[in-house]
């Protein structure tokens, strides 16, 4: 719970606000950009919600803020109706679960919508209003983890809805030795007919990826859009293991076909098959001028 005699002076007056526990995580401000920005390398209220859409984005990321530094000055009244939004629609079958864990430094977790069952990709707090919502949904078959740093509450939903945990054996630890599905090589895995796993190292040694329909591209902490650079980015300062690993998976993946990025960290971004080449021609470009950098 956010304190209000933690509130953050670069906050504007009003309702909303920060309070001096953020840890610059970017969650709110991807999720209501038109009410949070960054100041002071934490985030902050620049503009009060104006509207009805404005205050439920709002109130969404005070829910999915990993580390509850987000709060309001009136004790809000329409909490169980924002509970109820989430998961979130991002777009066809395809959901945003909110609720985002401080483990994963506030790695958003997304779910599938499936006849055959459910798939959540990567995994967000075990918050009880979220529960409910999956349950109402058709609960979670699968539990794709892209790789170790995004884990979170595996474990417990795992155990709620019996679903089976799928990893890669490079990034099992002690507190995921027990998934059901362990991965291994570096060929792409068919574990339905619309869902294609793609090994991509480079992040960590086992991180993969999820490409659902030839459409939703599940990219965990390998890619993502950046609004400071304007193109696709991988993450050159959080590289654990080899940039030029990479810089040869994401080569390997521009041989797919996508309109979706949808990533732990960073933003998403959806344009034409077309477009994303491009998009994804001119990430592999820039990751290659940046081999001289140190990680």
């Amino acid at each position: 719970m956010a304190h209000l005699n933690q509130r953050r002076p670069e906050n504007v007056s009003g309702d909303f606000y920060v309070d001096s526990t953020c840890i610059d995580c970017d969650t709110c401000r991807w999720m209501a950009p038109e009410v949070f920005h960054e100041a002071g390398n934490q985030s902050a209220v620049y503009h009060q919600p104006a509207n009805g859409k404005e205050r439920l984005r709002a109130m969404q990321a005070l829910l999915s803020c990993p580390t509850a530094s987000i709060g309001t000055v009136e004790k809000p009244a329409e909490i169980k109706a924002v509970q109820q939004s989430i998961p979130i629609a991002i777009a066809a079958n395809i959901y945003h679960c909110g609720y985002h864990a401080e483990s994963s430094y506030g790695a958003a977790s997304y779910l599938i919508q499936r006849p055959e069952g459910n798939v959540m990709v990567d995994s967000p707090r075990f918050a009880p209003p979220l529960v409910k919502r999956l349950e109402e949904m058709g609960g979670v078959r699968y539990l794709f983890l892209t790789h170790r740093d995004d884990v979170a509450d595996h474990q417990k939903f795992h155990q709620h809805f019996g679903c089976e945990r799928i990893l890669h054996s490079d990034e099992i630890n002690s507190g995921t030795r027990d998934v059901e599905i362990k991965l291994s090589g570096q060929e792409p895995v068919q574990i339905a007919p619309n869902l294609l796993i793609i090994p991509v190292p480079g992040h960590t040694r086992g991180h993969t990826v999820l490409l659902y329909d030839e459409t939703f591209l599940f990219t965990g902490d390998h890619l993502a859009w950046s609004d400071e650079r304007g193109h696709l980015i991988a993450f050159r300062y959080a590289c654990w293991y080899s940039w030029a690993e990479l810089t040869r998976s994401m080569r390997r993946l521009a041989n797919y076909s996508f309109e979706w990025v949808l990533p732990g960290h960073g933003r998403r971004y959806h344009a034409d098959r077309e477009t994303m080449q491009q998009q994804m021609e001119r990430c592999i470009q820039w990751m290659e001028s940046q081999r001289g950098d140190r990680p």
